[in-house]
């Protein structure tokens, strides 16, 4: 265990980043499950709203750096490709 302040101070630290860290990569997964999902059952038009909003939700991670910036690029090009693919 840490003995030292600074060594302290940097556990705490980490535990907190770990969390915060948790939550955005969760709410990442939770977006691109929802528009895969919704790629297949809704119109293309409502799919495509979701798209862009699970795109500003990776590039945010990526800012972030909670997601390396290639990770979320390939994210989010797997995704348009997806709702590209929808001819309803």
């Amino acid at each position: 265990m840490a003995e030292h302040k600074s060594e302290i101070k940097r556990a705490r630290q980490n535990t907190e980043q770990h969390e915060r860290n948790k939550s955005v990569k969760t709410g990442v997964k939770n977006i691109i499950k929802a528009t895969r999902q919704s790629a297949a059952e809704k119109p293309k038009a409502e799919v495509i709203k979701e798209l862009n909003t699970a795109k500003s939700i990776i590039d945010k991670a990526s800012k972030k750096k909670v997601i390396h910036k290639k990770t979320a690029a390939r994210k989010i090009s797997r995704l348009a490709k997806r709702v590209n693919r929808i001819t309803i």
